[in-house]
């Protein structure tokens, strides 16, 4: 099998990577960093394909797929993202569009891309990386929700579409809460509580991802989280996603 992984240089692409490779998946690697790709080639036994590439821009979303489509990629990862903490009248808009372009469009196209590849090859796995932010609206972290909240349920719709037409590919969404990466440095802020790690997270993804589990939630904590949240007023969860970002953000 061949996966592919977007954001391998850090975090949770980075031990998706190496859980992948302990199964003897071969990898194309994906990421801007070629130093931290090859350190991470070096200890993986075995073929691993490095890319390095900048998504926020389309067009180097597009030369991806063209540099892999006459490869039959089993299983597609898409994990390259980030978010910024603050109150949108403040946050920079330069910096908010290249998340979006990152998070939302380099997604949409490379899940479009690939699923058309995979339905035409008769299989293969999408794993687009959410985030248990994708259920909620985020204040002081605005534009990174909203981001994952399109990407969510455009899985979700694609899984639909998917399980009626009976196709063998399929397609999840991973949605971690907290989790130990760059992220938080990255965003400018701090999470308020321990979060878990990458490496738990990643091993729990590919494992659901083989099991065809539609949305994967990697701890107990968030499960419970999430189910309590569809009980709670719009108006009461916003302003405790406020308190929760708030915490975060460093003065």
């Amino acid at each position: 099998m061949l996966a592919l992984v977007t954001g391998a240089s850090s975090g949770i692409g980075r031990d998706m990577a190496r859980v992948l490779a302990s199964k003897g998946i071969d990898l194309i690697l994906v990421a801007r960093r070629k130093d931290r790709l090859e350190e991470l080639k070096k200890e993986l036994s075995v073929s691993v394909n490095i890319i390095c590439l900048d998504l926020t821009k389309k067009e180097n979303v597009y030369k991806l797929f063209d540099k892999v489509k006459d490869k039959k990629i089993d299983i597609m990862i898409n994990n390259a993202g980030f978010g910024l903490f603050g109150e949108f009248l403040e946050t920079d808009l330069d910096r908010e569009l290249e998340m979006i372009d990152l998070n939302v469009i380099s997604y949409h196209i490379l899940t479009k891309l690939f699923l058309r590849k995979m339905e035409s090859d008769g299989e293969g796995y999408i794993l687009n990386v959410c985030s248990s932010a994708g259920f909620l609206a985020g204040p002081r972290l605005s534009t990174y929700y909203a981001t994952k909240n399109y990407i969510l349920k455009l899985t979700m719709a694609i899984y639909e579409e998917l399980r009626r037409r009976k196709s063998r590919v399929v397609i999840c969404a991973l949605c971690p809460g907290p989790v130990n990466t760059e992220f938080t440095k990255v965003a400018k802020g701090h999470f308020a509580v321990k979060g878990a790690s990458s490496e738990y997270v990643a091993q729990y993804a590919i494992q659901k991802m083989f099991q065809k589990k539609l949305i994967i939630v990697p701890t107990l904590r968030m499960k419970l989280a999430l189910f309590f949240s569809r009980f709670a007023p719009w108006k009461l969860l916003l302003r405790i996603t406020y308190r929760i970002q708030e915490r975060k953000t460093r003065e």
